[in-house]
């Protein structure tokens, strides 16, 4: 039976390790060591990435031998009122509208608008506007990569104006429409992949500077991400005697993983957006060991109100390490997602927390050390 995904598996990984709800109905996980798959969001616990399989729906997770969750019931409404929000995202999803009326939506389903909403955001977390906004990026993306011109896509997308696209294109698609159409084209990447502390490590180049780091377990995820990114560039696996200048970003970016010690300062060559580019500088400026909140690195760009799109900017940061999205937080203190897994994020700066510390007390150990020559 053909997989009917339309997502690359790291980022149906990202979305269930971030327990994202508002994936639900969108795709089920299914464990390997356990024979059981799940919705998005289950409070089971995390399994190992490398026992997971996506299927698009129960059907598929079933045929291919595994059975429900106990736990989240997977076939079972999750909550309710999923079965009307659920009637809801359809309709939203198949409207060709950009922005399908509420009130149309909640009158045939006979229910009143704040209702719907309420109900939006207790079943998945997002608003109905959100969800219709989501499906309709999801929609011209694949247009995009597919090869149709900007405005076929944009019109097939169901925006109704370039302007309103072209107005949120740095935070949705990380460029304009027409560059994202051609993202990679003229590039020349050579990329190793090579094995780390923290699992296998994917460094991409081209002859000006990095412009990819990814973590994985699986060398065809980390190679598909990179296609993705790059579709339209010539890209070239190289071995170890043909590494060049690359041999040295990648050994400096092994021992970061290894040591902790403090960033590193490589030569990039990333295609970014004015915004993206400011909070990427803003990422590079935190200190080894400490971290940052969305909200506190939006104040420090001077757009307070831009939190969510900081977190699209983390989650969009194509090098990491050498831009530390890792030591960018939740307000609330939780660690918040992870392109290369929560599990890295986490040990990262553990590590990087470890060698601050360390470096702290050589300092203070050579001061004392001089004040005591100095008094002698």
């Amino acid at each position: 039976m053909p997989n009917k995904l339309t997502l690359d598996d790291e980022t149906l990984w990202r979305t269930w390790e971030s327990r994202d709800t508002s994936m639900v109905g969108r795709f089920v996980i299914a464990v390997a060591s356990t024979g059981v798959y799940c919705r998005p969001g289950c409070p089971a616990r995390m399994p190992k990435r490398k026992n997971v399989r996506f299927f698009a729906d129960c059907d598929e997770a079933e045929a291919a031998g595994f059975r429900a969750c106990k736990r989240c019931k997977p076939r079972e409404r999750f909550e309710d009122g999923s079965a009307l929000v659920e009637k809801a995202c359809e309709m939203l999803a198949e409207s060709a509208d950009e922005r399908p009326g509420l009130a149309a939506v909640s009158r045939q389903l006979g229910v009143s608008t704040g209702r719907l909403q309420r109900m939006f955001r207790q079943t998945l977390g997002v608003t109905p506007g959100e969800y219709a906004a989501a499906r309709r990026v999801e929609r011209l993306k694949d247009g995009l990569r597919n090869g149709n011109d900007v405005t076929g896509a944009l019109y097939d997308a169901g925006y109704g104006s370039s302007s309103r696209l072209y107005e949120s294109a740095g935070t949705t698609l990380g460029m304009t429409p027409a560059a994202y159409r051609r993202r990679g084209s003229g590039m020349s990447i050579r990329y190793t992949i090579v094995d780390s502390h923290l699992g296998r490590l994917l460094v991409g180049a081209t002859e000006r500077g990095v412009c990819s780091v990814k973590m994985g377990d699986r060398d065809g995820d980390l190679e598909a991400i990179l296609h993705k990114e790059y579709p339209a560039a010539q890209i070239e696996r190289v071995n170890v005697a043909e590494l060049g200048q690359l041999s040295r970003w990648v050994e400096a970016l092994v021992e970061h993983i290894a040591t902790g010690k403090p960033s590193l300062d490589l030569p990039l060559d990333i295609r970014v957006t004015a915004f993206q580019g400011r909070v990427y500088q803003a990422l590079r400026a935190i200190a080894n060991g400490q971290t940052r909140s969305y909200g506190e690195v939006a104040k420090e760009i001077g757009r307070p109100k831009a939190v969510r799109a900081v977190a699209n900017a983390c989650a969009d940061n194509p090098v990491a390490l050498t831009v530390p999205c890792h030591r960018v937080i939740r307000g609330n203190g939780e660690l918040g997602g992870y392109g290369g897994g929560v599990h890295r994020k986490r040990e990262l700066l553990a590590r990087e927390a470890r060698a601050a510390l360390r470096e702290s007390q050589g300092d203070a150990s050579r001061t004392s050390a001089r004040t005591a020559l100095t008094a002698g």
